[in-house]
């Protein structure tokens, strides 16, 4: 029977892209991991990967081989989860990858909450806009929004939210700039904008009717933040997802313009390789997110 840590130390070899970079991850010598891969290839009798100083790439029985180590390594973890799951509540290292507005607005009042229900899980958030490969770069989640569906792939997708993107001004500008009565009339007003090229906005009603409008650039900004802080501070209106200005709202920081008028919506996901979202701490993660996103949906009283 094969030896399962030489399938280990393959299957991270072909993760990582190279010897070096899975010594890194294991916290072990180059040469050990090139070692168990030499004793894999000698048991199989057979060569798993091509390797010079450039190149490192699977042959074709190698990439069979990595299909089923794969799941091999996955398949033992489940097992110890299993019995852990047993003992005790899900524990170990969830790695979650999110892009800045979904770790700021999404993720930061939340992990407190998940660390004290699971105190025995490891959470570590990875924030970037960039994209993220789940299973070449290690990651159980990633949480992803978009505007327009995600293409079909090998990862399991659960939609979190659907917010509309909503027009949003503080009382000060208001008192300051007067009322905004139909779309038309913001092109009177200062606008906050996204892009750096951005200069219009298209709305569109329950009806389906559409409009742009064009109103005076104030600030251009490409995160979130810069954009919410500047709405607040009375500086002019702006487009934002409902998951960013929510809370300003309430606290009555902002206030909606508009209300049958949205300027399109944004979708949130989370994305987990297949079997790896089937291990008891990845599912707890999952599970309460999903949670957490239900209840912050819900109309209040």
């Amino acid at each position: 029977m094969l030896n399962l840590n030489d399938l280990h130390f393959f299957a991270q070899a072909v993760d990582s892209g190279g010897f070096a970079a899975a010594a890194r991850r294991l916290g072990c010598p180059k040469s050990t991991v090139s070692k168990r891969v030499a004793a894999l290839e000698a048991a199989l009798g057979a060569q798993l990967l091509h390797r010079s100083s450039r190149n490192f790439t699977l042959t074709d029985v190698g990439r069979d081989v990595y299909d089923h180590a794969s799941a091999a390594m996955i398949e033992a973890e489940a097992a110890e989860m299993v019995v852990q799951r047993k003992l005790a509540e899900p524990s170990g290292i969830v790695r979650i990858t999110a892009s800045v507005p979904n770790a700021q607005f999404r993720l930061a009042h939340r992990l407190p909450e998940l660390a004290r229900r699971y105190p025995k899980l490891k959470i570590q958030l990875h924030v970037t806009d960039r994209f993220v490969d789940l299973v070449q770069d290690g990651f159980d989640i990633a949480i992803r929004s978009h505007f327009e569906p995600l293409p079909d792939s090998d990862l399991v997708q659960r939609r979190m939210s659907e917010d509309p993107i909503t027009l949003v001004a503080a009382p000060s500008y208001l008192v300051e700039r007067g009322e905004v009565a139909t779309p038309e009339a913001l092109s009177e007003h200062d606008g906050l904008m996204s892009t750096m090229t951005a200069k219009v906005w298209r709305l569109s009603d329950a009806r389906g009717h559409t409009v742009e409008v064009a109103p005076q650039p104030r600030l251009h900004a490409d995160e979130s933040v810069p954009l919410l802080k500047a709405a607040e501070a009375g500086l002019g209106i702006v487009c934002l997802p409902e998951l960013i200005s929510a809370e300003a709202i309430r606290e009555g920081r902002l206030v909606r313009l508009l209300p049958a008028w949205t300027a399109g919506s944004v979708m949130t996901t989370i994305l987990t390789p297949h079997k790896r979202g089937q291990l008891p701490a990845v599912r707890a993660v999952i599970d309460f997110l999903l949670q957490k996103a239900t209840a912050d949906t819900r109309p209040t009283a």
